[in-house]
């Protein structure tokens, strides 16, 4: 007897996608009765609050800045990541609550919450966090730069002659930029573009006495910490760009007397809203929402704590934004700009330099020729765990290899992220250029990348691509490639399934996992997935993947019901699961489930988690881990001990309700026992009760667990030393 396997509702016939019941066949099945599953959903406060959760994530991302023990410039780059993320959280998630509120559909959420009592709540912790932040850096940070010489001064802080150099900085280049706007009845206050930086600026006609307002926007062209003086290894000074701006205000306002000014930045409401069954051209409509996501309503306004009252009083009317919604701050506002500061030439300031070695299956042998990737993948299937494996010698030149080779009868690809020097294009461009068929399915709708993912398709239209937007009403998020090669023994395909984007510069910096098989079974299933998304084939199931939105989540699912089974029949059991976020709900009544059951679940979530653990009678057995590091804990991984006999699957997927109902995800079930140890070994690690990480409680708030080994420097540490032994 199997499992029943019961589609998601939400599923799309689009992708075709279904899963066979011989996939998941066990020998004692598991039906839950209603009386188990009522005895979890009794528990109504069982689910934190996304948004608040993603909050407490970036409480953990401005840890390390306030770490001492932590390399100065690694510091300064967690402000700055801060500010990155605190900006995205308000342009897509405060700005979607308050669309919810004001069309009138403000439902509760699964925790309980309505959306006004959520952003009360996020109201208080965002605050708390951006002063904590702003804090961090004056109090901390800036007096450590200092001692090692890098100074962040204001403008009251140079000497005469750093003064004189700024002020021909001014004349010569800043100056013939700026472009003043004077508010009064001929002149309304005038648009403030989402996350600028800009002056408010109070003037006074020394003839007739009265005031005025006008606004400055400092211009993001130039960098926004002005180096003062040559910079050198020894040292360097530097004065934000506003301050330059304004000390110099009166040369833009010429016989006017300037009182004041101040600085401050409007965030505004910057998600995407594309109609694609009314537009006939994709791209054209989505050119257009991007143009009108310039003026979308503000959710935010951030200004320095030495505005005055009257010119804050100004803004907050002008902008129609509510008291709540005001940020006062210690200055700078708008710390991204620190990412300049951390990329300074001080090696010694940052963590020891890390250079990624080519997998030992694609090492190069005695030979000035790359090794063929091809022949590698036939031999043995290849797990790759970037950084620690190169992506450039693996992932691109596989890609690269197969432009290359005569052989290669057609490459089929996704790309939902790519760098702005991507060589995965120019493989692609040259494999059409020679006649090879060359299928992508670009997502230009990846959000805040639509401009770029634009720009490529139409490059890659133009070189003879087949270019495919994915399916309507769906956003493809899966990484995949397909190598079609003719070869003697008959045509053969080299697949690749990972959980992060084709994108060589990230692929320095993300932890993910990827997989190069010839196996027949999932090059049959990834055929197939093309064919779904650029055709109208609607292929009824696949053996070795599991596709959203059809089969992830019922699959998941019933691979947690099986472990219940095993538990049950006397058999091992256990879930271990590592991804960036998890929110969706039947998937943590699910794992809720099995803790109750008594099988043990292990979760590595960086991001959110609305699951609560450690409840008596709920998730006694489940524990949750977050591990933040130099890499960004990016890949997603399910494994089950299945009675002894272990299986895991990786890929795109998150568990939210996003990527489950609304996008195209694939996970690939490994299909060779090495990888599945491999990826066992890496998540002993991970939760070893030495490995140090952050544990949630049922409380929902996180804390630091005292352990001594940090998984990345062991996994670093781990690929040295096969590197000094091969």
């Amino acid at each position: 007897m199997t499992l029943e396997i019961v589609p998601d509702p939400a599923a799309s016939a689009a992708t075709g996608a279904g899963v066979p019941d011989e996939a998941y066949e066990v020998d004692v099945p598991y039906e839950p009765d209603a009386e188990l599953v009522a005895a979890v959903e009794k528990f109504e406060d069982r689910f934190l609050d996304r948004e608040l959760s993603w909050l407490r994530f970036n409480e953990r991302v401005l840890a390390p800045a306030e770490d001492p023990t932590m390399p100065l410039l690694e510091r300064v780059r967690s402000l700055a990541f801060v500010s990155s993320n605190l900006d995205e959280f308000f342009m897509v998630r405060v700005a979607g609550l308050k669309r919810r509120i004001a069309a009138g559909l403000a439902v509760r959420a699964a925790s309980g919450l309505m959306p006004r009592e959520v952003l009360e709540q996020i109201w208080d912790l965002a605050h708390a966090l951006s002063v904590r932040q702003a804090e961090v850096f004056r109090d901390e940070i800036v007096p450590a730069l200092a001692e090692e010489h890098i100074e962040l001064v204001r403008w009251d802080d140079l000497d005469r002659e750093e003064q004189k150099a700024c002020k021909r900085l001014f004349k010569d280049r800043i100056y013939p930029v700026l472009t003043p706007l004077a508010v009064d009845p001929a002149h309304p206050f005038p648009y403030i573009s989402g996350l600028s930086l800009n002056l408010a600026v109070v003037l006074r006609n020394p003839t007739t006495g009265k005031e005025h307002f006008a606004r400055v926007k400092v211009p993001p062209i130039f960098d926004r910490f002005v180096p003062v003086g040559p910079s050198s290894s020894s040292g360097a000074r530097f004065v934000p760009l506003e301050d330059v701006i304004g000390a110099h205000l009166k040369r833009l306002f010429p016989g006017m007397d300037v009182l004041e000014s101040h600085m401050f930045r409007v965030t505004r409401n910057e998600d995407l809203e594309v109609e694609e069954d009314d537009a006939e051209n994709l791209l054209a409509a989505l050119e257009k929402e991007l143009l009108r996501r310039r003026f979308g309503p503000p959710v935010r306004l951030e200004v320095e704590e030495t505005i005055s009252d009257s010119v804050l009083d100004l803004l907050v009317s002008e902008l129609g934004v509510a008291t709540e919604e005001v940020f006062r701050l210690p200055g700078p506002l708008d710390l991204r700009g620190l990412h300049s500061i951390a990329d300074l030439s001080r090696e010694e300031l940052k963590h020891p330099a890390f250079v990624p070695t080519t997998h030992l299956r694609l090492a190069e042998v005695e030979s000035s020729k790359p090794v063929d990737v091809f022949k590698a993948a036939r031999r043995h299937d290849v797990l790759l765990h970037h950084p620690y494996d190169s992506f450039a010698t693996s992932v691109q030149r596989f890609i690269e290899q197969a432009a290359a080779d005569p052989q290669v009868l057609a490459i089929k690809q996704t790309l939902y992220r790519t760098s702005g020097d991507s060589p995965i294009i120019d493989a692609l461009v040259d494999a059409a250029e020679a006649g090879k068929q060359v299928l992508v399915i670009v997502e230009i709708k990846a959000r805040f990348d639509e401009e770029a993912n634009i720009r490529w398709a139409r490059k890659l239209e133009h070189a003879g691509c087949h270019v495919v937007y994915g399916l309507v009403g769906l956003k493809t998020h899966c990484k995949a490639a397909l190598v079609v090669r003719d070869e003697p023994d008959g045509i053969r395909r080299y697949t690749h399934i990972g959980t992060g984007n084709y994108n060589s510069k990230t692929a320095r910096t993300y932890e993910d996992l990827g997989l190069i098989t010839t196996d027949e079974a999932i090059g049959e299933d990834v055929a197939h997935l093309f064919n779904n998304l650029s055709g109208w084939s609607r292929d009824p199931e696949y053996h070795q993947l599991l596709v959203a939105p059809n089969s992830v989540r019922s699959g998941l699912i019933a691979q947690i019901h099986r472990e219940i089974a095993h538990h049950e029949a006397g058999r091992s059991s256990g879930i271990r699961i590592k991804a960036n976020s998890i929110v969706d709900e039947a998937v943590v009544d699910a794992l809720y489930l099995a803790s109750q059951e008594g099988v043990r679940v292990e979760l590595m979530v960086r991001g959110i988690c609305a699951l609560r653990p450690g409840v008596p009678g709920l998730s006694e057995n489940i524990t949750v881990r977050s591990v933040l590091g130099r890499f960004l804990e990016h890949s997603r991984v399910f494994w089950f001990d299945n009675g002894g006999e272990p299986n895991a699957w990786l890929g795109s997927a998150d568990l939210m309700h996003r990527n489950l109902d609304r996008r195209v995800e694939v996970l690939v079930r490994l299909p060779d026992e090495e990888s599945v140890g491999a990826i066992r070994e890496l998540l002993d690690l991970a939760f070893a009760h030495d490995t140090f990480a952050w544990e949630l409680g049922s409380d929902g708030v996180w804390t630091r667990n005292e352990g001594t080994v940090h998984l990345q420097e062991a996994l670093i540490e781990g690929q040295r030393r096969r590197r000094s032994s091969s």
